[in-house]
């Protein structure tokens, strides 16, 4: 982005995204608004200050930095931030979920929307494709970084371990690995479901170089983004846990597991926007 955003002016932001993906999922009854209003000041800090990025896009992602989702669920925000970040018309933002639209519920290519690079949805995949896309760059000489999301319940995968090894063992220090820590998945908390243990020692057991973030304050995430580009190029690859609060900024959808796949009503709709205040256009 050639913009430099201020902290305020990234809030406003990311508050309008959270806007964006909670009406885009009302209009269809059917998405997931959770996680994408929990990590939307975490793609904001991404796409508008730290990542160097081209909005024509080209599939390639020659001389930038490359963002892969592998929790695709989430794509409400990535669609919302791609937008108004200039990959696409705000306007088609309205078309989420709706026959014949390039906004499917999970993020895919063959529509061909600008941003998305491969399909996302079917869990744990993720880290596999970046820690591909990451050795690529690197032998061809491209010093760009690679960004990949994951959900912390997501990492139940086994893939994602294999990948982990694999990142480490090529010395992929290109990649930056982040995981979003919220603590909840769809059947309730991640420590219920399946227990994932200390994840810092884990990662670090894997050959990762592991950082803490705050992934629901604004300026400590861009600082923390900044840091983390800054570990690269150090022989390990990066791994951010990030703490984020699924359904951040709407009193009702914190602190549960419900509002992970479920949309709001009209009622819930009308409540969620009132709290979430934004001086940018809706669609």
């Amino acid at each position: 982005m050639s913009k430099d955003y201020t902290i305020e002016e990234l809030k406003d932001l990311a508050t309008q995204c959270r806007r964006d993906a909670l009406r885009m999922v009302h209009a269809v009854s059917s998405g997931h608004p959770g996680g994408s209003l929990g990590c939307a000041d975490l793609f904001v800090a991404l796409y508008f200050k730290v990542m160097k990025h081209d909005s024509s896009f080209n599939m390639d992602g020659k001389n930038e930095d490359m963002f892969f989702l592998s929790n695709g669920h989430i794509a409400p925000i990535w669609y919302s931030v791609l937008a108004r970040s200039g990959y696409f018309e705000v306007s088609e933002l309205a078309t989420l979920r709706k026959i014949n639209s390039r906004l499917q519920g999970h993020p895919a290519t063959e529509e061909g929307l600008p941003g998305i690079r491969v399909a996302s949805g079917s869990l744990g995949q993720g880290l596999s494709v970046a820690s591909g896309v990451a050795q690529s760059k690197k032998l061809n000489g491209d010093d760009r970084n690679i960004f990949v999301l994951m959900g912390d319940g997501e990492i139940q995968e086994g893939q994602v371990w294999e990948a982990a090894m694999y990142a480490a063992h090529y010395k992929l220090d290109n990649l930056i690995g982040m995981i979003d820590v919220n603590g909840r998945q769809i059947d309730g908390d991640v420590e219920d479901v399946l227990s994932l243990g200390d994840l810092r020692a884990k990662w670090e057991a894997f050959g990762w170089d592991v950082m803490e973030a705050d992934g629901n304050d604004m300026e400590k995430i861009v600082n923390q983004l900044e840091e983390a580009r800054s570990n690269t190029g150090k022989g390990k690859p990066v791994m951010m846990l990030v703490k984020t609060e699924m359904g951040q900024g709407v009193d009702y959808m914190m602190g549960t597991h419900k509002w992970h796949g479920n949309a709001p009503n009209d009622e819930q709709l009308e409540d969620a926007l009132g709290q979430l205040s934004s001086s940018l256009a809706d669609y």
